[in-house]
C-alpha cells in the first residue's frame, strides 16, 4: 500500500514547475501500477498546447475555469469543476486558463517523472525498468 500526501511531494523531484503550470506527480511508473497520477495546476491567463502522442491522458477538473480546444477538429469545450476530458485518440489540444485550473490527471503508460514536453507538446515514451 502507498499513502502519500501532496505536502510530501511539494518542492521535491516529483513537483515539476514551469511558467504556465505546476504538476505534482503523486504516482509514477516506478510504483509499478500501470498508470501515473498527477495534480496539475494550469495558471490563469496562460495558453498551453499539448499533444500526448505516446500516452492516453484523463483530466478531471476540480477547480477553476477555462476552455479546451481539440486542435484536430476545432471544437471548443468549456472547462469547469466536475468536467473530465479523455484524450483517448492522442489528440493535439490546447488549454486556455481563465482562472487557475486545478486538475487530477491520469496517464497510461505511466510517466517516469523525467519527461519534458518537446516543441510539439509531446512527452517522449520513457519506459521504467525494474
Amino acid at each position: 500500500m502507498i499513502v502519500r500526501s501532496l505536502g510530501e511531494i511539494e518542492d521535491t523531484e516529483r513537483d515539476v514547475k514551469t511558467p504556465n503550470w505546476r504538476s505534482k506527480r503523486i504516482v509514477l511508473a516506478k510504483e509499478g501500477v500501470g498508470f501515473s497520477v498527477h495534480e496539475t495546476t494550469i495558471y490563469a491567463g496562460t495558453v498551453n498546447d499539448f499533444w500526448y502522442a505516446n500516452h492516453v491522458e484523463a483530466v478531471f477538473v476540480t477547480e477553476g475555469r477555462g476552455e479546451l480546444t481539440d486542435k484536430e477538429t476545432g471544437e471548443v469545450y468549456p472547462l469547469a469543476p466536475g468536467t473530465l476530458y479523455l484524450l483517448d485518440g492522442n489528440e493535439r489540444h490546447q488549454v486556455r486558463a481563465e482562472t487557475d485550473i486545478k486538475t487530477v490527471c491520469v496517464f497510461n503508460p505511466p510517466v517516469t517523472g523525467a519527461e519534458v514536453h518537446d516543441a510539439d507538446g509531446v512527452y517522449p515514451l520513457i519506459v521504467e525498468t525494474a
